[in-house]
């Protein structure tokens, strides 16, 4: 008896096209959170992500929806699985996912910072760049609030336009 194994370019398409549930003008695949997704040898398609911070609260809703759409297209046997390592990073958010952020209004975060391995010191008084406004490029910005409606973002006001807008932070 010969074994078919489930299609894996159909089953990472449908993984890439689930959306983030806090950005969902996002796709998992935009933010990065979509690390892999394979075929074991019996036959379970399993899909890997990797958190954007520890304890992100939308991990469990990403691991449904990834494992629902995937069971709704045929798949029988699905796991999904987290992945620690490497830490996700903001560079993990791709060009298009940038743009789609800009284009909502949400200020795409910069590079993020490298550090070296180990603890990471405390900066007590942070200086940072100027966040560009998403809805005029204006430089002229100010950081309102360091919390916004999500953990991974801050509140921030355009000087120029008077528009408020959310910043995605680097990590």
């Amino acid at each position: 008896m010969v074994t078919v194994l489930p299609d894996v370019r159909h089953a990472r398409h449908i993984a890439e096209c689930v959306p983030d549930p806090e950005l969902p003008m996002l796709t998992l695949a935009d933010l990065g959170v979509l690390r892999d997704v394979e075929v074991d040898a019996d036959g379970t398609v399993v899909v890997s992500l990797t958190p954007t911070y520890s304890g992100c609260p939308a991990m469990a809703e990403m691991r449904a929806e990834v494992a629902a759409r995937l069971t709704a297209a045929g798949y029988a046997h699905v796991r999904v699985r987290t992945v620690l390592h490497p830490p996700w990073t903001t560079d993990w958010i791709t060009p298009s996912g940038r743009r789609t952020l800009a284009e909502h209004g949400i200020a795409p975060p910069g590079p993020a910072p490298r550090r070296a391995p180990g603890p990471v010191p405390l900066t007590l008084s942070p200086t940072r760049p100027a966040v560009p406004c998403p809805r005029c490029g204006s430089a002229d910005t100010e950081e309102t609030s360091r919390f916004g409606a999500t953990s991974c973002k801050a509140l921030w006001r355009c000087r120029a336009c008077r528009e408020p807008f959310e910043y995605v932070k680097e990590i």
